[in-house]
């Protein structure tokens, strides 16, 4: 295959302009905001599962609470009533009387053991109540984090789609100008050899796989006419002579 110098020296700049685009696509994958933004989904995928349950238990607490509180009410009415009736004399038989009394000792005694129970709920309530401020308070820093993460995410991907569709666009006017079949082979090597078809001969070095030509090959290489579209002999990349090509 033959092609003016020129055109092959702008090989070279098809390749910048693509490398870019392969720097700028890498980039765009490996932001180290998205690896965090994962961690801190994670992150707060524990913590509301942790929130869930603590609330649950607050919850679960909280009823048990109003329960306890709600026997320790119904044992008060009964003693206010109970007290009542010895109060206002309304009680005569000894026996009657000996029982009104040791039902309001006995009903002591169950409002005592409610007071108590009541006191413990609300004690372990009150230390669910308190984690549950820690959880939430974590949360929101997490929230927070997760935030400024995606904010600079957003702004470094639009950094990189604002610099990719300028390269885009170079790119575009640039092949449009060459050959049809040099830019088909300049793709098809391109696509087998890691991204790069083309590569500069440097000091009697391929740039592409950097390896130093032998004596053999650069005199095949200085024969050659100047139109003539080379291949390195090792990585078969499009090799393009430069004024720094050492032949």
């Amino acid at each position: 295959m033959n092609a003016d110098s020129e055109v092959q020296l702008s090989l070279l700049d098809l390749q910048a302009l693509d490398s870019a685009l392969d720097r700028l696509a890498h980039r765009r994958r490996n932001l180290p905001e998205l690896a965090r933004i994962d961690e801190l989904d994670a992150q707060l995928s524990g913590i509301d599962g942790e929130l869930v349950n603590v609330e649950t238990d607050d919850r679960d607490l909280g009823r048990q609470q109003l329960k306890i509180e709600a026997d320790i009410d119904q044992v008060r009415t009964r003693v206010t009533r109970d007290q009542a009736r010895l109060d206002n004399g309304q009680v005569s038989s000894p026996k009657e009387l000996e029982n009104l009394q040791s039902e309001l000792a006995s009903l002591g005694r169950r409002q005592s053991d409610l007071e108590d129970q009541v006191l413990d709920v609300m004690e372990r309530r009150e230390a669910v109540q308190a984690r549950l401020g820690e959880i939430r308070l974590a949360r929101d820093g997490v929230v927070a984090e997760q935030t400024a993460a995606e904010e600079r995410r957003d702004a470094t991907l639009a950094e990189i789609d604002h610099e990719a569709g300028q390269a885009s666009q170079r790119r575009k006017e640039l092949a449009g100008g060459l050959p049809a079949e040099l830019t088909a082979l300049y793709e098809k090597i391109r696509a087998s050899a890691g991204g790069v078809g083309a590569a500069a001969l440097h000091r009697g070095r391929c740039e592409g796989c950097h390896l130093q030509l032998n004596t053999v090959e650069l005199n095949a290489l200085r024969a050659a006419a100047p139109e003539a579209v080379l291949r390195c002999e090792e990585c078969r990349r499009i090799l393009v002579r430069t004024a720094d090509s050492g032949l």
